[in-house]
């Protein structure tokens, strides 16, 4: 049986197998309860009684809460059932379900640590184990600090004070009107934050207000007509606060009247809701110790105009921190606490992009369905830290081409460029680094800084709210790096840095130009010798303009390629430039830790992007496929995703999500339907492999309309119309699915032997410069990645 190595959590859903024998609470999304009641299921003849937890694993247990639920056989009597948690009788808080064979209800006031739970009839008797980490964190490992609250930008107020140590954000008196005063009072750590909940709704205008205190109807308040068929007010009840010390938001319809009468005695009125969740995650890229800030998504309209509950944290947007361990742990923690108070849904289905699509590949293989039971990722990647492998070679190749062969006419012509980097590149798209003189690449456009801010520790991004932290100057106490962040899964050097998993050894650049006839063998043995790596941490210095802006008043200052942070040749080349042995200890937990996405996901994927390669967007269209290869090389199926593109050229006009929304809906009713069919078996028809226009037109649907990317077949419809590039790490001989953080090396003698340069016979002077640049070898990528944990 295949177990979740970050929690040991069971996967959701078998994939063309059946699913009889599974447990019904793992293999179907449940129906929708109130918190008071619970579907349909019993205790079988034979076990009279059973407990089941509904909001969170038995072990995992947050907030020091649980929805429980109790099941008995048919011979055991409602009235005859006894609830106890740690002792002290809790029958009353589990009324008897509608369908009378169950109890369901929460019990609250848990004890840290280990509790018993109790349920005894007449000849019957059943206990469970839950243990409850109340606000602590449950596997991410310890907690971050410094950590910059941000918890007045999300209508909040200031943090809770936790602390008289001068530790964290200075919290200030308040006069009676609310104003802050400069007193200090306290100070806050983990920012924490009450729970505040309040009541908008969606204007004629398509703007969300607050409604009025007392209920009464705006003159422009819209209605909406969910996926059931109602037609509703379009008013919304949104819950925010703090969970694992990120702000989170709960929001959905609510009716009109629940606004005068609040949620006080009855909680709340859900006769509006649909049912179903979208649990929403945000993009962008941040290096942690900062709470976040709650964007607009957070009231995601496209999900709450069809009546879904929207979930939110700011612990699960990458513009906060790339911890998906972290945020996999506060994902969970926001599921639970909105089970405990709404029950358990029909299914949860995530949608976001960028990072946001990463999370749904991470999470649903790390967690199986308990944090999502579907997925549309859009312009996903398969997940960060591999990104980090070519991403890395970036600045290093264009460093190489813009200045060390400057001279080279080749790299005058932009499109030239994909020769070396893979990444699409363009004549006509303008440069900012070049005045806006057109000509650029994707590694330009998409990925420029993107190194700095990954990999040198002295690149801060100040903000003004640190200036309220103490002790004073806590922030030049952090290395910046995302190393640094994920310090707790890829531990720490010698040198007191945090181990990095980048490496180039025995990487061959421009390996499958050279194939190809396109670089000289001379050509191709200068960029491999002068290409250069980048120095460890420990070394690394500030940067140049234009990431620091006041250095740009210096123009010596001007170093877009972060070349001062690299190693290069002491002697333009005689002597190769050195390479990047990055730490086996780092790969093999990034591994084990599930960061890494290894396709091990049995969700409904709905993988959707708009077609951005002629923008040099970041976003590249190899990435989609990347997932679908590992999920092909995890158990040689990937009959759970689909993947969709729509053009964007010229522009983006048309979103598809809603699209996938209703398809995702007929997916997830079926596979409610018919379990024993698997998600594969419960396809409807357009979920399937597809491609649209610009106005959102299907151009074509089908298994065979991506051929000719991941298989030798001649080129499908949507391939012919959507060419998709590569990376620097595929020109060099490596997979598309990526993810080879250092490659297991053959002599160079055996790479003639094989014929991986093509045509080229290197003289023996020719073999004796690439065995002085590949002293160690040159990669092999028949063989396993060398940062494989070993099983």
């Amino acid at each position: 049986m295949r177990v979740d190595e970050t929690t040991g959590a069971n996967p959701p859903y078998p994939r063309r197998r059946c699913l009889r024998g599974l447990a019904l609470a793992v293999v179907i999304p449940l129906l929708v309860v109130p918190v008071g009641a619970a579907g349909p299921a019993s205790a079988t003849d034979g076990e009279r009684l059973r407990i089941e937890v509904l909001s969170s694993r038995p072990d995992q247990v947050t907030g020091d809460d649980a929805l429980i639920r109790v099941r008995f056989g048919p011979r055991v009597r409602p009235r005859d059932v006894r609830i106890t948690v740690n002792g002290t009788d809790v029958t009353a808080a589990l009324p008897v379900d509608p369908d009378g064979r169950s109890r369901t209800g929460r019990v609250a006031r848990l004890s840290d640590g280990p509790n018993t739970v109790r349920a005894t009839a007449r000849f019957a008797d059943a206990r469970l184990r839950l243990v409850n980490h109340g606000d602590s964190p449950v596997f991410s490992g310890p907690r971050q600090y410094p950590f910059l609250c941000r918890t007045e930008s999300a209508g909040l107020g200031q943090p809770l004070v936790d602390n008289q140590d001068r530790q964290g954000m200075r919290v200030f008196a308040t006069n009676p009107d609310g104003t802050k005063t400069d007193r200090v009072v306290g100070w806050s750590r983990d920012c924490a934050a009450p729970t505040v909940v309040d009541y908008l709704y969606r204007a004629a205008d398509n703007t969300f207000k607050p409604l009025p205190a007392d209920g009464s109807r705006p003159a422009d308040l819209t209605t909406t007509t969910i996926i059931d068929g109602r037609t509703v007010d379009y008013v919304v009840r949104r819950e925010r606060g703090t969970i694992n010390r990120f702000i989170y938001s709960i929001a959905m319809l609510a009716p009109l009247a629940e606004v005068a009468t609040g949620r006080a005695g009855t909680g709340p009125d859900d006769s509006a809701w649909n049912g179903r969740v979208v649990f929403r995650f945000d993009g962008g890229v941040a290096i942690g110790h900062d709470q976040g800030s709650l964007p607009g998504g957070a009231l995601y309209h496209d999900g709450l105009a069809r009546g879904y509950a929207v979930l939110y944290s700011t612990g699960t947007r990458t513009a906060t921190h790339y911890n998906l361990v972290l945020g996999g742990e506060t994902a969970l923690m926001v599921k639970e606490h909105f089970i405990e108070t709404h029950g358990v849904p029909r299914y949860t289905v995530g949608v976001g992009g960028s990072g946001g699509g990463i999370q749904q590949y991470v999470y649903g293989q790390n967690h199986g369905n308990r944090v999502i039971d579907a997925a549309i990722p859009q312009y996903s990647y398969p997940d960060m830290v591999t990104q980090t492998i070519h991403v890395g070679d970036c600045e290093l190749l264009e460093y190489y081409m813009d200045v060390t062969d400057a001279a080279n006419p080749k790299w005058r012509d932009w499109t030239n460029r994909t020769r070396l980097i893979g990444m699409h590149g363009s004549n006509t798209v303008p440069n900012p680094y070049r005045g806006g003189q057109p000509g650029s690449d994707e590694c330009v456009e998409g990925w420029r800084g993107l190194t700095p801010l990954a990999m040198n520790p002295t690149f801060q991004v100040p903000h003004p709210l640190w200036e309220l932290m103490d002790p004073p100057g806590v922030m030049t106490t952090v290395r910046w790096t995302h190393w640094d962040d994920l310090r707790t899964v890829y531990g720490v050097g010698p040198d007191g840095y945090a181990r990095s998993a980048w490496d180039n050894v025995g990487v061959q650049y421009g390996l499958a130009a050279l194939r190809d006839g396109y670089l000289t063998p001379a050509e191709f043995l200068d960029v491999n010798a002068r290409v250069g790596s980048w120095r460890p941490s420990a070394q690394m210095v500030p940067e140049g303009c234009p990431f620091v802006r006041d250095a740009c008043a210096d123009p010596a200052q001007f170093d877009p390629w972060s070349a001062r942070n690299m190693r290069l040749s002491p002697d333009d080349g005689v002597t190769p430039a050195p390479r990047t042995t990055g730490d086996r200890w780092a790969m093999a937990a990034a591994y084990r830790s599930g960061i890494v996405f290894r396709g091990d996901i049995d969700l409904p994927i709905i993988d959707w992007r708009h077609y951005l390669e002629e923008e040099l967007d970041m976003h590249n269209t190899h990435q989609s496929f990347a997932s679908r290869q590992r999920m092909l090389n995890h158990d040689r199926d990937a009959a759970n995703q689909v993947i969709w593109f729509t053009d964007a050229r010229p522009s983006e006009q048309f979103d598809q999500t809603p699209e996938a929304l209703a398809v995702m809906d007929q997916w997830m009713t079926n596979i409610h339907a018919r379990p024993w069919r698997g998600v594969a078996g419960n396809k409807p028809p357009l979920a399937t492999d597809r491609c649209f226009t610009t106005t959102g037109d299907q151009i074509a649907a089908g298994p065979q309309v991506w051929d000719g990317i991941l298989n030798d077949a001649p080129p499908g419809a949507c391939t012919e119309r959507f060419p998709v590039y590569g990376t620097s790490r595929t020109v060099a001989g490596g997979p598309i699915e990526g993810g080879v953080f250092a490659c297991q090396r053959q002599s160079v003698a055996a790479a003639i032997a094989r014929g991986v340069y093509g045509q080229w016979r290197p003289t023996p002077a020719e073999r004796d410069r690439l065995e002085q640049i590949f002293p160690t070898g040159v990669c092999d990528y028949r063989k396993p990645d060398l940062g494989v944990p070993r099983r």
